[in-house]
């Protein structure tokens, strides 16, 4: 049986790594293991990068930030992403290649066409079957962020239209793949969310015989 790829997009305090924990739990009940995983990180080297990316005391470039996160995927994907889908598991990952698109394109400038090649060449062409987007205004998400942890990382900290811009591209992102992508309002509650984040995730189920 084929896996499933399902990412989990979204800015700074969206919510999508709860709703992400919720999807497991769900999938556990229902007999499935899910392989659970985030970017940057997933694997001993690729844990490492994402401390430096998310370092306050560090400011690397934005070509230096995009090919720390094109390392750290390709990293991910050929050790855990790849091989899990080849025995027919189902494979949640906090983020993925559209990030890279949002923060690193759309939020530091740098060419999209120059991150597809980049993306391309860390995921072999893997793209996901389903991505779920927690669409948040970031102002409600970053007031989450800073209420919850009580400290903020250096993605936190960037201006206002930085975050604005990441959130214009997700949701330009989701317009062009309708296919791909649904697009959920994470200003609704917990319980909401996890309702409706189920039914697509069902759905994609349903239609890979699951």
């Amino acid at each position: 049986m084929a896996g499933l790829f399902v990412t989990f997009e979204g800015g700074e305090g969206s919510g999508k790594s709860t709703q992400l924990a919720r999807l497991a739990a769900r999938l556990r009940a229902r007999g499935l293991e899910p392989l659970v995983t985030r970017e940057p990180g997933g694997t001993p080297l690729a844990e490492g990068i994402r401390d430096l990316l998310l370092d306050p005391a560090r400011r690397p470039g934005a070509v230096s930030e995009a090919l720390l996160m094109e390392a750290a995927r390709a990293e991910l994907v050929a050790t855990l992403v790849r091989p899990a889908l080849a025995a027919g598991r189902v494979v949640l990952c906090d983020r993925y290649d559209d990030s890279t698109l949002a923060y690193q394109g759309a939020g530091r400038g740098l060419d999209p066409g120059l991150l597809a090649i980049l993306n391309q060449a860390a995921t072999g062409g893997l793209e996901p079957d389903l991505t779920l987007l927690y669409d948040v205004p970031p102002e409600v998400g970053l007031a989450r962020r800073e209420s919850a942890a009580g400290e903020t990382n250096r993605l936190d900290r960037e201006p206002a239209d930085f975050h604005l811009r990441v959130r214009r591209c997700f949701l330009d992102l989701a317009a062009a793949g309708p296919e791909r992508w649904v697009v959920l309002d994470a200003t609704a509650t917990p319980d909401e969310l996890e309702r409706l984040g189920w039914a697509a995730l069902e759905e994609r189920l349903a239609g890979a015989g699951r």
